[in-house]
Order: structure tokens, then sequence, then C-alpha cells
């Protein structure tokens, strides 16, 4: 079952779940050290745990499509590279997010939030410092209304029949 045919009542599929986690664990890395885990890399942390993936099933476990990964010694693998315990990944139950992951979600959603002030900063070009400051506390409102904002945007989005981006 595809990521998109999650179930009706808003629940994730066990595919879109273990997107988002995967996604997660990007995101916090991206956060410490600044630049994103490319498969290459993951190839050879899994290559030297004695595990082989290919580039489709590794997209396809991030984007939450095809079939689900269950493979226990892939996904304790995966967990064991990025320092986290196996069962995060293993066991798929919501709200179960390791303390390392929670502690930089934060993190990861100010940089996000830094990102898209830079953004307005460069696209407005000269405008006074007070409507910069008014368009940095809307932002920074808007970001405190969200609070579950970083684990969607980890989220693969859902898309309509004709394979287009659902509006929310």
């Amino acid at each position: 079952m595809p990521a998109e045919d999650a179930s009706r009542n808003g629940e994730l599929s066990p595919q879109a779940t273990l997107a988002r986690r995967l996604n997660l664990l990007l995101d916090v890395v991206v956060a410490e050290r600044g630049s994103p885990v490319t498969f290459r890399e993951v190839e050879a942390g899994l290559r030297a745990r004695g595990i082989k993936i290919s580039r489709a099933r590794w997209f396809y476990m991030k984007d939450g499509t095809g079939r689900l990964v269950s493979d226990p010694q892939l996904l304790a693998a995966i967990c064991e590279m990025f320092d986290v315990d196996p069962s995060y990944l293993l066991n798929g139950v919501e709200g179960d997010v390791p303390e390392r992951i929670d502690s930089q979600l934060e993190f990861v959603k100010s940089l996000r939030a830094a990102r898209v002030k830079s953004f307005a900063a460069r696209t407005l070009g000269d405008v006074s410092p007070e409507t910069l400051r008014a368009i940095s506390e809307y932002l920074n409102k808007d970001i405190d209304l969200h609070p579950n904002g970083e684990r969607a945007a980890a989220t693969p989005p859902r898309h309509t029949g004709d394979g287009r981006p659902a509006t929310p």
C-alpha cells in the first residue's frame, strides 16, 4: 500500500511511518553536520555492516512508496549508522522518538525558519528594518502555532490520483 493510500482516518501507513522516521534521522544529520547524507554514504555504511542496499530501495524507503521494508537486519544497521536504538525503526510505534533526535528537532525547526527569513530578506530587497522585524515576528509566531511542523516536513507529501501533490 503506497504512502498516499494511508488510512483514511488520518493515520500514516507503515511505509509513510518508516519514511517519516528515516527523514527525521536525515534531518538530524543535516542539523549536526550542516550537510545531508548522500546515498553513497548510506550504501558504504551499510556495506561496512554486511548489508547491501540499492539506490531504488533507499529512495522508496525515504519516500514511503513501494512495499514496506521490514528487514530487521537492514533497519537495525540503519539505526546503528545513525546512532539510535534499533527499536526506533523496528517497532513502528508512534511517539517513540529517541532523545537525540527529539533534542535536534527544535534546532532543525530554527534552521528552516532562518532559511525562510533569509529568503524573504533577499527577495524583498530594500525594505525597512521595521518591515523585516515584522516579517520575522510573524514567522516566529507562525512557527510557534505549528509545533508539529518539523515532523510534518519530514513526512512525504500526499498525492492525488493523477500524480500531483494534494493541496492541504
